[in-house]
């Protein structure tokens, strides 16, 4: 396993040729303006480039020791000098040509991040509207993927009701320690978050893995497994200073104008007053399945 070690051509079994002995990467990066609209970061490929000339990814060939991440986050490092330190992975759509495939991940930003041209290969790095991208002449492959990567590109936020998870998973006396219960349930979302989500629920955009941000509300004794905040970068803890419900559903008035709420949750009250603000919701069986 070497740096580069994934340079040369490849034939898909549709009979095409790609760049990427072990298939390629590219890292879509995002910000959302206050206008709700999406701009993402999109490179110009140098004329001598296979497609020269279009609009696309920065991206590349992954190395053999890689993955889809960890390739397309040093690709917008070496072609378009991007700090990976400062987008967040939500997501990752697989292009499959049988035999190749070419991964797109999708990263949030904070704000629109400098980028400019850092090897021969781009010739220029510009911030573009969702609305504007398709007017661009792409890269055929990016061109062929985008209206399904586009709807993606919306963050959801996932919010657990952990005292109605805890209870449909029905543990041994549960009952009896609710903080250990929840304490439990939180050290399986910790991996959980690391490695995504591969069954994504009805309503969200179509994914191949999603990482979304998730915030787990406490309530009652259970508020003693863990301090409110963030547990890890995908994963936040609310405690809920009175009902649960209540909490969550601030937690769902809460979120960006940009993002929506996904409820996790079986109690019926709760589900109507969350859907009435636009969230959707989905039973506690589908989190417990991806642990």
């Amino acid at each position: 396993m070497t740096d580069k070690d994934g340079d040369g051509w490849a034939l898909c079994s549709r009979g095409h040729r790609h760049w990427g002995l072990h298939g390629a990467a590219g890292l879509l990066t995002v910000h959302h303006t206050l206008d709700c609209m999406p701009y993402v970061l999109m490179q110009k490929r140098a004329w001598w480039s296979h497609h020269g000339g279009t609009w696309g990814l920065p991206g590349g060939a992954c190395d053999s020791h890689e993955d889809a991440v960890a390739g397309a986050l040093r690709e917008a490092r070496e072609e378009a000098a991007l700090d990976s330190e400062l987008v967040r992975v939500c997501g990752l759509y697989v292009d499959d040509h049988g035999g190749w495939s070419f991964q797109t991940v999708i990263a949030e930003a904070e704000g629109l991040l400098d980028a400019s041209p850092a090897n021969g290969e781009s010739v220029d790095m510009r911030w573009v509207s969702a609305d504007e991208v398709p007017a661009r002449e792409l890269h055929p492959g990016f061109a062929e993927s985008w209206p399904r990567i586009r709807p993606a590109l919306s963050p959801v936020v996932v919010v657990l009701d952990m005292a109605n998870i805890i209870g449909a998973r029905a543990e041994r006396g549960w009952w009896r320690d609710r903080a250990g219960a929840a304490k439990r349930l939180l050290n399986e979302l910790v991996p959980l978050c690391e490695r995504g989500i591969g069954e994504i629920p009805e309503g969200v955009p179509p994914l191949t893995r999603w990482f979304p941000r998730m915030v787990a509300v406490l309530e009652g004794a259970a508020t003693r497994a863990a301090a409110p905040g963030p547990v890890t970068e995908n994963l936040t803890v609310v405690a809920a200073r009175g009902s649960g419900d209540d909490a969550i559903v601030e937690v769902v008035r809460d979120v960006r104008p940009w993002e929506t709420a996904l409820v996790v949750t079986a109690d019926r009250g709760l589900r109507e007053r969350v859907t009435a603000l636009g969230a959707m919701v989905v039973g506690p069986r589908w989190l417990l399945k991806q642990l």
